[in-house]
């Protein structure tokens, strides 16, 4: 049964889902499609599918779109098999809200990387200690773990443009006040710690609100590849701003660099109020009352395709993305660089998540298996990042860390916002965040405290292997669930693949879960 809006009710035969999923994302006869449509005897998947000619969803007609006029109404389907092929690597920016929006996210954007930049390098200063750079980090991301939910609740009740803009005026005030004790020379750990705390406060909201938004800017057709440009635009400014932060950090000092980020958020405040309401795309705003909290964890339980990204990302974040504190230990002990090269650290990283963003814009509706397989590469590359004999080794390292985890982030994005209603996203959303950043209070101090007491090598060694174990072990679960086996074939031919997922059994399984994978 797939999930249909409250009050509606869409019936969909799970073999007919599973070939027309597989056929629309692969262009090759997977074999778990071909028997999908043997067993029930469907026809293949017919062309002329939303998505499948205009690349421009404006342009498309009352007939095309059951939500017109404005109003998202029903939710793709959890496969996407709705979606059959993306439109460019650029397509979304062709809708002219998300061109405000991203031109506003790339200035904004910069400012963060110099301010994340210049805050862990002012703690580091101020007391020497990687374990101090793990608290301030568990600072931020503490309300996250204990107010993520209720922050995409919140963002589901309320029309998510207005809210954008006052959590964004919130976090330029905040940089600003910081700016102001830095420059002053007053500024102390527990000051930074306090306004690590009140940034992630806000966050809490903003971060939800800013995922379940961009479906309202660019449709379900293109949310894919605007997902993937939203990391490609992050990227891009996490190029720039750790060179510049560490440029400006050496010249003038730290406090001028939380000065910009205050007036960076100008741009993405302005992209945002020139926005033509009339062409969004607005999910209703639910009805407050009680127990919305549960329905989405209820929504996210009973939905496999939802449940095991959310663990994956869970572990993912909590310890394989710890890279402030990792890195400015590898900086300050492991190679004994200053804040130019700390800076180029983060910057390697940036060249390579940029480019994962791009390979992932060029891909249509993300598939189990490239999760899942994107998440093992990425815990592997750590734990041989752990090992590397100097600096530029470790910055090549980073690149290519770079690349699997910007595909894992973007992959896990998209598939939980093409599989849930509109209604629901921003509490689906929400947990996404809580999952992937909320378990950093957990996980900075932990990583902080290793790298302190044993070195960086072995906090980078640790993080890799629970990352690539959860990796497996996930895989290994929803492959079982979905009633698939791995194959390997070294010899595949034109068209074929070294690593497949087939059927178990010569029956094809019914599960829904199967043509996700």
């Amino acid at each position: 049964m797939a999930v249909a809006p409250r009050g509606e009710t869409t019936l969909t035969p799970p073999a007919a889902a599973s070939a027309a999923a597989i056929r629309t994302d692969d262009p090759t006869n997977d074999l778990a499609a071909d028997s999908a449509a043997a067993a029930d005897g469907q026809a293949p998947a017919p062309t002329g599918l939303p998505g499948s000619g205009d690349d421009d969803p404006d342009e498309r007609t009352a007939a095309d779109d059951p939500a017109a006029p404005g109003r998202t109404r029903s939710a793709p389907s959890p496969t996407g098999a709705r979606f059959t092929r993306p439109g460019g690597m650029f397509s979304s920016l062709r809708v002219r809200n998300y061109r405000y929006y991203f031109a506003g996210q790339v200035v904004s954007n910069t400012g963060t990387w110099m301010q994340r930049i210049a805050q862990d390098w002012l703690v580091l200063s101020l007391t020497g200690s990687p374990l101090a750079v793990g608290i301030t980090t568990a600072m931020q991301f503490l309300p996250m773990l204990l107010l993520g939910l209720f922050g995409g609740v919140l963002a589901d009740r309320m029309p998510k443009r207005r809210l954008l803009i006052y959590t964004q005026g919130a976090m330029g005030l905040l940089a600003a006040g910081l700016a102001v004790l830095t420059v002053g020379g007053v500024v102390t750990p527990y000051y930074v710690y306090a306004f690590a705390l009140l940034l992630g406060l806000v966050t809490v909201v903003d971060n939800p609100t800013r995922q379940a938004f961009v479906s309202e800017m660019v449709g379900p057709k293109d949310l894919a590849n605007a997902v993937s440009l939203n990391a490609a635009n992050f990227q891009t400014a996490r190029l720039v701003g750790p060179a510049v932060a560490g440029l400006l950090i050496a010249a003038v000092g730290s406090g001028w660099a939380f000065a910009v980020n205050a007036v960076s958020f100008a741009a993405v405040i302005g992209g945002l109020l020139a926005m033509r309401e009339s062409e969004l795309r607005p999910t209703e705003p639910i009805a407050r009352q009680k127990g919305q909290l549960r329905e989405g964890l209820r929504y996210v339980k009973e939905r496999p395709e939802l449940l095991w990204p959310m663990v994956l990302a869970g572990f993912i974040g909590t310890f394989g993305f710890n890279f402030p504190t990792l890195l400015s230990g590898f900086a300050y002990d492991t190679f004994k660089v200053g804040a130019g090269q700390y800076g180029l650290l983060n910057t390697a990283m940036a060249v390579g998540s940029l480019a994962g963003a791009l390979l992932a814009a060029r891909r249509g509706v993300p598939r189990l298996r490239r999760l899942v397989g994107a998440a093992l590469a990425f815990g592997a590359l750590e734990v041989v990042a752990a090992f590397a004999p100097d600096y530029w080794t470790f910055a090549l390292l980073l690149m290519l860390i770079g690349v699997f985890g910007l595909s894992f982030n973007t992959s896990v994005n998209s598939m939980l916002q093409l599989s849930t209603d509109p209604e629901m996203r921003g509490r689906v959303m929400g947990l996404l965040v809580l999952v992937f950043t909320g378990g950093t209070p957990i996980g900075a101090p932990v990583v902080g405290w290793v790298t302190a007491s044993y070195g960086p090598r072995l906090g980078l060694l640790a993080c890799g292997l629970v990352s690539a174990l959860a990796a497996g072990t996930v895989g290994l679960v929803l492959a079982r669930s979905a009633d698939l086996k791995v194959r390997f074939d070294l010899h595949p031919g034109r068209g074929g693949r070294v690593v497949a997922f087939v059927p178990r059994t010569a029956v094809p399984s019914k599960s829904a879960l199967a043509p996700a994978c």
